[in-house]
């Protein structure tokens, strides 16, 4: 199989290549380290003695993020050597100021393709590799499995558009699955999926979503947020309205939302997030008809700024603290996914989200059993929910309460983790 998979890679990747180069032309920052993508990390020495280097993969910002409480178990226990890689440039970004100190070395995963693939691996000479959520690269297993290196997947989970691939081709599921040495789920729905593809199940177990034990961001007292608030232009009595990541369509329906709130006497300000900052062109045009602020051009908003773009990068956790309620984007149709809620509930921020919320399914069915968040099924019940609440300011205190007691009875899968990392030490 793999000798197939490497004859299909580099067309593949050929053939891509003019649609991921523009990608990365308007998001910016991937030339930093750019050869890191063709194996070219830093040829690091031998692990020290006594010591155990530990390879990790973390793709992008929500999952280099959500490392955190697992590093600092691993630095906590010592005797390892932490080499962290990650995906896309926002992701290294973070990665190498929020672990400078913490990880041995930080760099870029590079294109899973044999000779790129080889000479990472000759350069950063890993003991045990950890791969998180669906990072099953079929290269990189392979060659773990003929460096007898264990391959352990962390945080694992199986989107409903995977399982239906993977179950197209079972013989090709049950070989890559097979390659690991340990499979920690992140819910029962995945452990499941993972066990019905052929994986072992001595060697699979629920551990839980480690996103439950990322650290929020810096708690803002309350004249921080009321300076936060200033800053964006917002009056400190107005009625903030975030959307959190946020995609094609979905900040149109914010907007009539905001603007409907007003014409009923309700000063709302716009917040938007958008999941990718290079829409910040098109989300613009949306929003001329307020008064405006990008915090890309211009972090001192105005006073009496509507709608506010933050298009940078890391500073959802921060800005959502000032957020009186959210929508979660990706999840109105004809988008599909979802974006994450933990850290809206986390912060006890009420919370709303459409119908596709597929990859994070058993989530939002446990958040709405503990009455911690709303569903809606398209935009215009979005809206009318986003109305009642912003009406309703004991709902709003309701649904934070909740959310927060929700995200509090789901910590710990970071120990757990940690637990059976530490079995392959």
């Amino acid at each position: 199989m793999i000798w197939l998979y490497r004859l299909l890679f580099l067309p593949a990747l050929v053939l891509s290549a003019p649609y991921y180069g523009l990608r990365m032309l308007r998001r910016g920052g991937y030339g930093l380290d750019f050869s890191h993508r063709f194996g070219r990390q830093k040829n690091l020495p031998p692990p020290a003695k006594g010591k155990k280097r530990i390879w990790i993969q973390a793709v992008s910002v929500g999952e280099v993020e959500a490392l955190a409480p697992l590093i600092d178990l691993l630095c906590e226990r010592g005797g390892v050597e932490l080499v962290v890689t990650t995906t896309t440039s926002t992701g290294y970004a973070i990665l190498r100021n929020k672990y400078a100190g913490k990880i041995f070395y930080a760099g870029i995963f590079p294109f899973d393709f044999m000779p790129f693939s080889a000479s990472a691996w000759k350069r950063l000479k890993p003991d045990v590799i950890v791969l998180m959520e669906s990072e099953l690269w079929p290269e990189h297993l392979h060659r773990a499995k003929e460096e007898h290196v264990p391959a352990l997947l962390i945080n694992a989970r199986m989107s409903d558009k995977s399982f239906r691939r993977y179950s197209r081709f079972p013989n090709i599921a049950r070989r890559i699955l097979g390659k690991l040495s340990l499979i920690a789920a992140s819910g029962e729905l995945d452990l499941g999926r993972f066990i019905r593809l052929g994986a072992d199940p001595r060697k699979t177990f629920c551990a839980g979503n480690l996103k439950f034990d990322s650290k929020p961001a810096e708690t803002l007292s309350e004249n921080q947020k009321q300076a936060l608030r200033e800053e964006l232009g917002f009056a400190n009595d107005s009625l903030v309205l975030l959307g959190s990541s946020t995609w094609p369509g979905e900040e149109e329906m914010l907007l009539k939302a905001a603007a409907k709130l007003r014409k009923e006497g309700i000063d709302c300000r716009l917040l938007l997030v958008p999941r990718h900052a290079e829409r910040r062109a098109h989300i613009e045009e949306l929003i001329k008809n307020v008064p405006y602020c990008v915090r890309s051009k211009s972090r001192r908003a105005p006073a009496g700024t509507l709608a506010y773009l933050a298009d940078t990068t890391g500073e959802l956790r921060t800005l959502t603290q000032i957020a009186d309620i959210a929508f979660i984007g990706k999840s109105l149709p004809p988008n599909d996914g979802g974006q994450t809620p933990i850290d809206c509930a986390a912060l006890g921020v009420p919370m709303v989200y459409g119908p596709n919320m597929s990859n994070f399914r058993r989530i939002c069915a446990t958040l709405e059993e503990s009455a911690a968040a709303i569903k809606v099924k398209d935009a215009e019940s979005a809206i009318a929910e986003i109305e009642r609440l912003a009406k309703n300011p004991e709902l709003r205190k309701t649904l934070a309460e909740s959310a927060k007691k929700w995200h509090s009875s789901n910590i710990g899968a970071a120990r757990r983790d940690f637990e059976a990392i530490e079995k392959f030490l």
